[in-house]
């Protein structure tokens, strides 16, 4: 079943408030399938809901104090979400850390499918 723009956007939406108020671990146990597939820029993509929790682990574990979650942009068509966000914290070494990021989201059922990320890898 393809999702409608209107319940794809609805989803896409809650998944990002979920995030917004600090629950990244909560948001993919509702909002993500189990045969999940993330992908981070060129990468290859991480299979699976319970690996890509354990990955999302790796990355809260630098997290010291998360500021904040802003959605810039958020666009449907059909079954596909693109997202554009900045997330702000203070890392394990209390340095603040800027995340700036636009994700694709294929969703399916409800839940998504496949995500893609894009950022600027090089740290600057």
């Amino acid at each position: 079943m393809t999702a409608t723009a209107t319940d794809t956007a609805t989803l896409a939406r809650k998944l990002q408030d979920t995030i917004a108020a600090g629950d990244i671990l909560g948001a993919m146990n509702t909002f993500y399938a189990d045969d999940i597939a993330m992908q981070e820029n060129a990468n290859e993509p991480c299979v699976g809901l319970a690996a890509n929790i354990e990955r999302e682990k790796e990355f809260l574990a630098q997290v010291k104090e998360f500021k904040g979650y802003e959605v810039k942009s958020l666009g449907v068509d059909g079954d596909v979400a693109l997202i554009e966000a900045t997330m702000d914290f203070i890392n394990q070494q209390d340095q603040p850390v800027r995340l700036e990021q636009v994700s694709v989201q294929r969703w399916s059922g409800g839940k998504v499918a496949h995500e893609r990320f894009y950022y600027d890898a090089s740290g600057k």
